[in-house]
């Protein structure tokens, strides 16, 4: 029995005693036999952001081989508007390390997620999944470091309002039950995401919490561990599926829309980042915060209106990005500072190790060895992120952060001490844009730092482009001021974003 997969709660690993990163096609045949599994399910991200579907019926092993070798066929046209359909065949092949099994299913299914190749059986150049692999792999052949990330996926349940135990308006942060209606379902999701192959931190109740008529909105967030690139875009996108899917089997919506309603808390998808050599974390050097993460800060900065685009993807996206609503809307970094752009959270340095000896006295204590947890949080992306594009995006910056010979002085220049809400630094700081039309002004104007050495294909960056003006939503916010029935009605028209 391999004792380091006991406790792992994907049944994959479990039975095969082995990481899913090890998995091969005959683990999975062998899985699949075993427990008499005749459903296939291929998964990929097609340009829209959102997990698509092809299921297969396994009519012998033979069959499941074939599927399993070679993956299948399908139209191009259909997932990327970029492709014309005389000639748009794609071909989605499996990725073995992402299999888990179905937890809604009622017919035993097995699911994996794909990548595109093209009529030439070469990566799609312009797969969301191709690009952020891309990123990573210059990034470490340039640099001889590698990054790892982590999201946290913030999302509201709105359901009927309920009499008993009411929540407080905009004080639901860490709340729990009876207060807290739906932390069983927060709960069964972390088990079922953990299930499906997702490294979670933690879930919490969050802020967001307040009732309109006869409805109740109330929000919440799940927290994942840092992984390589590829898997955290992965995990995250499981994990919207599996709420989803709760939602649908509990009769309650379920939105990851960056807004709700106008003055409440909107949703964020934070992510965390860190850089590592040989293994280790090299976020900390004997003095704080290192010269590499500083640098990787400055490239961030440098780029982050133009990271909007991949980012902040709707018209709602610039309603969240305002003042007083824990949502950074100028470009700074600064330390544990929640009005920052960039914040550097706390990360265990500095003695505290001592810590669980003071909570608890006279307890004998052999504390487990960890490694530097240090990451550095970027605070602006939100619901309608496309998460493949955002991470590989944070990936292109960090590098060019790397690679400015200026970086360290840039860094310094824009690190803020205190709340900016309440007092702005002197000589100001540059605004993050105010709606997707700016946004797609500002990539435009920094395309190049996004497709040097082929990272993000042109057209990929053009179409991101248009699509973000063709919301004509400049001013926007300006134009909806004090108009709620309006922006009641642009709310839930982005409601069920990516």
């Amino acid at each position: 029995m391999n004792i380091s997969v006991t406790l792992n709660p994907n049944p994959l690993v479990r039975y095969l005693q082995k990481p899913s990163s090890a998995f091969t096609k005959e683990d999975i045949i062998k899985y699949m036999e075993a427990n008499e599994i005749r459903m296939l399910n291929f998964r990929y991200v097609a340009e829209d952001g959102r997990l698509k579907s092809l299921n297969f019926v396994v009519s012998n092993r033979d069959h499941l081989d074939a599927i399993l070798s070679a993956g299948e066929r399908v139209d191009g046209s259909s997932l990327f508007s970029f492709m014309e359909a005389g000639s748009s065949d794609l071909y989605v092949v499996p990725r073995y390390r992402t299999a888990f099994l179905n937890p809604f299913s009622e017919v035993p299914s097995l699911e994996i997620l794909c990548s595109f190749y093209d009529h030439k059986g070469q990566a799609l150049e312009s797969a969301p999944e191709n690009i952020l692999r891309k990123a990573h792999q210059h990034f470490m052949s340039s640099t001889g470091m590698s990054m790892k990330f982590l999201g946290e996926l913030e999302y509201y349940v709105n359901s009927e309002r309920s009499s008993n135990f009411p929540a407080s308006d905009q004080k639901g942060y860490h709340e729990s039950e009876p207060f807290a209606k739906f932390e069983a379902m927060r709960k069964e999701a972390l088990k079922l995401i953990a299930q499906c192959g997702g490294q979670i931190k933690y879930g919490h109740a969050e802020v967001g919490t307040f009732t309109a008529g006869n409805e109740a909105y109330e929000q919440h967030e799940i927290e994942f561990l840092p992984t390589d690139p590829e898997f955290a875009a992965d995990q995250m996108l499981i994990a919207k599926w599996v709420l989803r899917m709760l939602a649908e089997k509990l009769n309650v919506e379920i939105s990851f829309a960056p807004k709700i309603t106008v003055g409440k808390a909107g949703s964020g998808l934070h992510f965390h980042m860190l850089v590592e050599k040989d293994g280790k974390n090299i976020m900390l050097s004997d003095n704080g915060l290192s010269e590499v993460a500083k640098k990787v800060i400055a490239g961030i900065l440098d780029t982050a209106d133009a990271l909007t685009a991949f980012g902040n993807t709707i018209p709602t996206s610039y309603l969240r990005l305002v003042p007083h609503q824990e949502a950074p809307t100028n470009i700074c970094w600064g330390d544990r500072n929640r009005s920052a752009l960039v914040r550097v959270p706390l990360g265990w340095t500095g003695g505290v190790e001592n810590m669980i000896f003071d909570a608890n006295p006279g307890v004998e204590i052999k504390p487990a060895p960890t490694d530097s947890k240090q990451t550095v949080e970027f605070r602006a992306p939100d619901g309608s992120a496309n998460i493949h594009l955002t991470i590989a995006g944070l990936i292109t910056a960090a590098e060019h952060g790397l690679n400015l010979p200026d970086g360290l002085e840039r860094a310094e220049k824009l690190y803020v001490n205190g709340n900016i809400f309440h007092k702005m630094p002197e000589g100001g700081l540059e605004q993050l844009p105010t709606s997707c039309y700016e946004s797609a002004e500002r990539l435009s104007m920094k395309r190049d730092v996004f497709e040097a050495n082929n990272i993000f294909p042109q057209r990929v960056i053009e179409h991101t482009i248009n699509k973000l003006k063709q919301f004509e939503d400049k001013d926007l916010s300006e134009r909806l001021y004090g108009k709620n029935d309006e922006i009641r009605e642009l709310v839930l028209k982005y409601i069920h974003c990516q």
